[in-house]
């Protein structure tokens, strides 16, 4: 293996803080407020929310949108490069969409959640994204070659 193979500890350590902070909110969530953290169902939910149950809603989806702000000012943003171009982001984003409604959520309320409370609709829901996404790059990037 080549040394400049091998992630920086500080990327080991960044990616063990982000999901110590995932599980956190996740468990205080339902925790604090019975609720599950399944981002799909927040924002469908919002979209549809009956009185008295769109505060905790908006609220959630405002730290995800103003999240990255206060990390950028924070920390700087990592370089990141987008091999797609806009119309392929659409499509993908719109697929992600479907597929998350008919499997009644997201990778965070089935894969976070929905797994950590022992669903097994969730662990299928989970194991069916991460093939997915595996068969996706797979042909995308060895048998396309795109």
């Amino acid at each position: 293996m080549n040394p400049s193979d091998v992630m920086p500890i500080g990327d080991y350590l960044s990616g063990l803080a982000g999901g110590l902070l995932i599980g956190s909110a996740a468990a205080l969530l339902i925790l604090l407020n019975g609720r599950i953290a399944g981002i799909s169902g927040i924002l469908g939910g919002l979209l549809q929310a009956e009185k008295g149950d769109k505060m905790w809603r908006a609220l959630f989806v405002l730290g995800l949108l103003t999240a990255p702000f206060i990390y950028r000012f924070a920390f700087g943003l990592p370089a990141v490069t987008i091999d797609a171009g806009t119309v392929e982001l659409i499509i993908a984003g719109l697929l992600v969409g479907l597929g998350t409604r008919y499997a009644s959520g997201c990778t965070s309320g089935h894969g976070v959640c929905g797994i950590s409370r022992g669903s097994i609709r969730s662990l299928a829901a989970t194991l069916t994204f991460m093939a997915a996404g595996f068969i996706t790059v797979y042909l995308t990037r060895h048998v396309l070659g795109l």
